[in-house]
């Protein structure tokens, strides 16, 4: 039997399909204006590639994320952070702190050894230190999200950006760059910004190994190397895409509700 999980969040939206052993197609969109038409296209696309005709085909759907309660198939919603947590621990078992990074918040997840959540902190009053930070940044040194992420763009000498609101930061930035600064240094301060952001959620869940970052950010290798450096840690990379994490803890639970 399948299963599935929609993940609609403000920037992506995330379907995957299950089936009792592992992942038999996923699919990512950017979100749309409406998050049931995100999740329709997104799930309708999985559905496809998993070789079903309908999202009827489906025993179970969660639905999750930022629109989750805007998921018009699913069976059920539940919150992100139990997802990704279940999905980041199915990936990899040893993981025990998740760092997820979305559109337009963050949080720090502590799990214990079943995946399950122990403890939690969430930013989701301000841009810093989410995509949408990273989006302004880009495009203010106009070097696009991989500009950012590169680690062969990342200065040896990163500069102080010390401002939490992105407007700020954006202002910032900009004086940098008028200032000449290398832009190398800057995009390390920026990675270096955020990690030193995400160090004080990190230290108020409690750091324990291993960590693991998911949602779109996750995928940011200067971050991952900022925050590695900053905690003092080996950041764990997951098998699977981490950016389907929430949506592949969402078809996990699914699975678990038909079975029950």
């Amino acid at each position: 039997m399948f299963v599935g999980g929609c993940d609609v969040g403000s920037t992506t939206g995330k379907a995957v399909v299950l089936n009792e052993k592992s992942i038999v197609a996923h699919h990512i969109i950017p979100s749309t204006t409406r998050p049931e038409e995100t999740a329709r296209i997104a799930m309708d696309e999985a559905v496809k590639m998993a070789g079903l005709s309908t999202v009827d085909d489906l025993g179970y759907i969660i639905g999750t994320g930022y629109g989750r309660l805007k998921v018009p198939f699913a069976n059920e919603n539940i919150s992100e952070i139990s997802c990704h947590a279940r999905g980041a621990h199915w990936m990899d078992a040893n993981v025990r702190t998740v760092v997820d990074i979305g559109g337009q918040d963050c949080k720090v997840i502590s799990l214990d050894e079943n995946g399950r959540v122990i403890e939690f902190v969430m930013n989701d009053r301000c841009a810093a230190g989410t995509g949408r930070f990273f989006e302004a940044m880009a495009r203010v040194l106009d070097c696009g999200l991989e500009g950012i992420s590169d680690l062969e763009n990342q200065g040896s000498n990163p500069c102080s950006i010390t401002n939490q609101c992105s407007v700020f930061a954006e202002s910032e930035v900009v004086t940098l760059i008028n200032e000449g600064t290398d832009l190398g240094d800057i995009i390390a301060g920026i990675n270096l910004s955020v990690a030193n952001r995400l160090f004080s959620m990190v230290k108020r869940v409690g750091l324990v190994k291993e960590l693991a970052l998911t949602g779109g950010c996750s995928k940011n290798a200067g971050l991952a190397k900022a925050l590695a450096t900053k905690l003092d840690v080996t950041v764990t990379m997951l098998p699977q895409d981490p950016q389907i994490a929430g949506a592949v803890g969402a078809a996990l639970i699914a699975k678990e509700k038909l079975n029950s």
